[in-house]
């Protein structure tokens, strides 16, 4: 790596503009763990839980609910067909739904539902299921507008647990990191208007992290975490900017999303012994400036950042029962932890952190870096939650195997 010369850097929106209030993709408008400006938390959390807005049956799948345009979208597993289902977000009514045929079964692991949460931009949905198909779809009417099979086009492997790094869509492209080793189709991008191939880049194989997009002199880019790397692509052509060692061989996952701050600040985490990278970087180099397992390894929680600090589960789903940490991205020391809590999935809204573990507990912090504030806790699933959620409209949406909830966050 070397030194590069810094440039400014901003977060972007990775589709269309989201309405206020819409939760369009995985981790939120910007795939950043952060909320629309007008959504907010409440100061606490009753015991009892909060109130069940409503509820329906799911199918198998760790693919979180997303929420755009009044209508919620749920990707799973119903008998032999990945399903598209789209519900009404205040009501949970059936809209329209849409299937693709599976015969997908997990070499690690007993869950046979798609991995992937959709990704609604404009007028626009888009889902990558186990087995490596894409497929875009009318986001109003849900007619099927085109479909990829990828891993017969790129001759990808399925992985440990199948295709699961949710899809970018950045301007008029669908970046993908397909996995196509053999055939330098290791991150692909497709036109969101058709499906056509605009490029295929790098023998890189496919990791369970989604990539992210970020602005890079003023030019849109793309960072994205594989199986060994993490990379600095131009989305219009694939150029590759810059790339460092990321990930070790062996059973391993990287499966938590870049994040992105301020200052030109990046932090990639995995578990598995790899630990977090904290780095400078522009459109012309990156520079580590600290590295390690200490702060933070955490196995597939993407961490977001509320201030000069990020919130994130340390630790892994399958080991002892991990921390929830507060962290300086910028010299990777903690300011504090709450220990031996489990692990899931981090979300904020203006200064609040809402912890959603995988044993369905809701856990409610300040964003305080000075210490650990904890405003209230409460039970929102009984069985096993692992999907990512989402906050929308005042209703957190959560699901696991079995079902999917709304619940009623609104202060």
């Amino acid at each position: 790596m070397r030194i590069p010369t810094w440039l400014p850097l901003l977060l972007v929106a990775a589709a269309c503009p989201a309405r206020a209030g819409d939760w369009p993709q995985l981790l939120g408008p910007a795939r950043d763990g952060r909320a629309a400006a007008d959504e907010r938390l409440p100061d606490t959390l009753a015991a009892a839980g909060p109130r069940r807005a409503w509820q329906r049956k799911a199918g198998p799948g760790y693919g979180g609910v997303v929420v755009a345009g009044g209508r919620a979208f749920l990707f799973h597993r119903v008998a032999d067909a990945e399903r598209l289902e789209v519900l009404d977000a205040a009501t949970g009514a059936p809209l329209w739904s849409l299937d693709h045929p599976t015969t997908f079964a997990p070499q690690v692991g007993g869950n046979t539902g798609p991995l992937c949460t959709p990704v609604v931009a404009g007028d626009r949905v888009v889902t990558f299921g186990a087995q490596g198909v894409l497929t875009c779809a009318d986001a109003v009417s849900g007619k099927r507008l085109w479909e990829v099979d990828t891993h017969r086009t790129f001759a990808a492997q399925e992985g440990y647990f199948g295709a699961g790094s949710t899809p970018l869509v950045i301007g008029d492209r669908v970046v993908a990191n397909v996995g196509g080793t053999r055939r330098e189709a290791g991150i692909v991008a497709f036109a969101l208007a058709d499906g056509a191939v605009a490029w295929s880049k790098t023998a890189e194989p496919a990791s369970y992290a989604a990539p992210v997009a970020a602005t890079v002199a003023e030019k849109p880019h793309v960072v994205i975490v594989t199986r060994y790397k993490c990379l600095l692509l131009d989305p219009v052509d694939g150029a590759v900017r810059w790339e460092f060692p990321f990930g070790q061989r062996g059973p391993t996952v990287n499966a938590a999303v870049p994040v992105i701050l301020p200052g030109n600040l990046l932090l990639v985490t995995a578990s598995y012994g790899i630990g977090s990278v904290g780095a400078r970087f522009d459109g012309d180099g990156v520079a580590r400036i600290w590295d390690g397992i200490d702060g933070l390894a955490s196995q597939y929680c993407t961490p977001v950042a509320v201030g000069n600090h990020i919130y994130a589960f340390d630790g892994r789903e399958d080991g002892p029962p991990g921390a929830l940490v507060c962290l300086d991205p910028a010299t990777g020391q903690r300011a504090w932890s709450v220990p031996a809590i489990g692990y899931g999935h981090v979300i904020a809204a203006g200064d609040k952190v809402l912890a959603v573990t995988n044993g369905g507990e809701l856990m409610l912090v300040a964003a305080d870096p000075r210490r650990p504030r904890v405003l209230g806790r409460s039970r929102a699933l009984d069985a096993a939650v692992r999907a990512a959620p989402a906050l929308a409209g005042g209703r957190l949406y959560l699901r696991n195997d079995t079902e999917v909830v709304a619940l009623d966050l609104a202060p």
